[in-house]
């Protein structure tokens, strides 16, 4: 099985910053995209960024490039660095992977980690 573990959340006041990692573990023989998405209570998620193996990234435009997202490939874990945080930023931040096991390539969703900007 695979197993991706989000972290770094938490209540962060307007302005603020928060970086949530992303760990993926288990029988993984590559990983191909990764992502996070959101989802703010009465809306439906939405994506947020996404990143290639190679580094290739996008954003969701309504960012305005407040957050950037990155990888480190030998650790199987993507990170999210969330700047000038806004009240509207607030919801459940989901990573996601495409990864390969054997033959098969399929894709992953973590459990979620909570993000709350608020003063």
């Amino acid at each position: 099985q695979v197993r991706l573990v989000e972290s770094g959340g938490g209540l962060v006041q307007p302005g603020g910053s928060l970086r949530l990692s992303c760990k993926a573990s288990g029988n993984i023989v590559s990983i191909y995209g990764m992502g996070w998405s959101r989802q703010a209570p009465g809306k439906q998620r939405e994506l947020v960024a996404r990143i290639t193996s190679a580094g290739t990234t996008n954003y969701a435009d309504s960012l305005e490039g407040r957050f950037t997202i990155s990888r480190d490939n030998a650790k199987n874990t993507v990170y999210l660095q969330m700047n000038s945080l806004k009240p509207q930023d607030t919801a459940v931040y989901y990573c996601n992977a495409d990864v390969k096991r054997g033959r098969d390539t399929s894709n992953y969703w973590g459990q979620g980690t909570q993000v709350t900007v608020s003063s």
